[in-house]
């Protein structure tokens, strides 16, 4: 099976994905913002993980080049799935609240098409069919708080990007896919649910709970995997129909 790139898999559901599809047998490369002597990299016989600030433009083809090296010069499909999300009130001072945007949409929305790219030409250069999942969010359709509109901004634009390379380069057996979750249990989303009323918001989820990282790794897993070439430029929701279209 082939070698598989993971981005933001040192936690949620990036880690989730990088067992998953180890489970199943892809040889999976991970990637965090920093070196941490506890990822799961550091374990023997476990996935390599390369540190990546994506805050630095140039970090993306650092990256890139290292996942190169450790998959023998062929890597058969990427999971964008680096995030950001940090509040950003309006009432911040100008300087502040733009810095914040840009953060905001270098690492969730600018990082992800950098490595869309790398992994497009690689494919067209060595006539490889290829694969890409990008994990969006809910937000991308349903808007999000008055204090993430670059959150929502970003994962907006995935979604749109998504589409363009799925239509552009089908011809080519390279295939894109999108998993717009809603809320999640991971680390990133606890603070929000915390801000937002906690179990109170679980009243706008039919389900009655957040998903679980396994939940949306298995959506992952079979994109990346599994999908047939029909449904190349998919969105696949999942976010206990709180958000249905």
């Amino acid at each position: 099976m082939g070698h598989i790139l993971v981005t933001g898999s040192s936690r949620g559901i990036g880690k989730a994905t990088l067992q998953a599809l180890a489970a199943r047998g892809a040889h999976v490369i991970g990637h965090a913002s920093r070196a941490v002597a506890s990822a799961p990299g550091s374990m023997p016989g476990s996935p390599p993980i390369i540190a990546a600030d994506f805050g630095d433009p140039l970090s993306v083809q650092r990256l890139w080049d290292q996942a190169l090296v450790i998959a023998g010069g062929k890597i058969d499909a990427v999971v964008n799935n680096a995030g950001r999300f940090e509040a950003n009130r309006l009432d911040r001072s100008d300087l502040e609240w733009l810095d914040a945007w840009d953060d905001t949409l270098r690492v969730n929305l600018t990082s992800a098409a950098q490595v869309s790219r790398l992994a497009v030409l690689h494919w067209q250069q060595r006539g490889f069919a290829g694969r890409l999942v990008h994990v969006a969010s809910r937000a991308a359709y349903r808007g999000d708080s008055p204090a993430h509109w670059h959150y929502a901004a970003a994962k907006s634009g995935m979604v749109g990007m998504h589409k363009t390379i799925a239509r552009a380069y089908a011809k080519d057996g390279i295939l894109s896919f999108a998993v717009t979750p809603g809320f999640t249990d991971t680390s990133m989303a606890d603070d929000y649910l915390a801000s937002r009323g906690g179990p109170g918001l679980l009243a706008d989820i039919p389900l009655g709970r957040v998903a679980t990282p396994d939940e949306i790794a298995a959506i992952i897993t079979f994109c990346a995997l599994d999908a047939p070439p029909s449904m190349t430029g998919a969105v696949i929701d999942a976010n206990g129909a709180s958000f249905v279209r």
